[in-house]
């Protein structure tokens, strides 16, 4: 039996530069979860998997340089979206590829993470999202870098949202189950307090 041949190297991009709204108004990679920031769970799942760690936030840098290689803010103020994150992502990135993912899905794990990368690397032209329950999840997907000129031109022609500029590219979709447990989003207080017994 033969293994599969290594991936090839990506860059990783961890989204903690929104507005925190429904947090009110808290950073929320920095906000607990288990006696750990949430993006230090993000950190330890992705830091094994590439040498090009990127972490897009638009304040407290000085608590998450520790977590990362690389610190990307928005080219704008104000908090313009997470588009904005994902193409200072993109223009930052070592490696051909761009492995994105929102700051406050502490339970996504490493199959899941090897499943997208092996997903991407079989339509190398194209990004991948992950879509359940019939829904696109354009915050966690796989971008190629060549396709930076791409958005650049969406956002000047004022786009924002980020999974209609990779459907439009012909997005390729990495199926999971409907309800996946891995893919929670603890994005309120409300949701961060009925997981706190999940373990990690």
């Amino acid at each position: 039996m033969t293994s599969n041949p290594p991936l090839p190297p990506c860059s990783i991009l961890l989204l903690a530069g929104g507005r925190g709204q429904r947090m009110g108004g808290q950073d929320k990679g920095l906000i607990e979860w288990q006696g750990e920031p949430l993006i230090a769970h993000l950190q330890r799942k992705v830091r094994p998997l590439t040498d090009d760690l990127i972490i897009s936030c638009n304040r407290n840098r000085e608590l998450y340089a520790p977590f990362a290689d690389q610190l990307v803010a928005d080219g704008e103020a104000d908090f313009p979206g997470p588009l904005a994150g994902i193409l200072a992502g993109l223009k930052a990135a070592r490696h051909s590829h761009l492995l994105v993912l929102p700051c406050d899905v502490p339970s996504i794990d490493e199959p899941l993470l090897r499943d997208m990368r092996e997903t991407a690397n079989q339509h190398r032209e194209k990004p991948l999202m992950l879509r359940h329950d019939a829904h696109w999840e354009p915050l966690l997907c796989v971008i190629p870098k060549a396709l930076l000129p791409i958005f650049e031109e969406a956002w000047n022609a004022g786009e924002r949202s980020p999974g209609r500029i990779m459907r439009s590219l012909g997005a390729s979709a990495l199926e999971c189950p409907d309800h996946d447990p891995r893919l929670a989003n603890l994005n309120t207080p409300e949701l961060l307090s009925a997981h706190k017994s999940v373990s990690d």
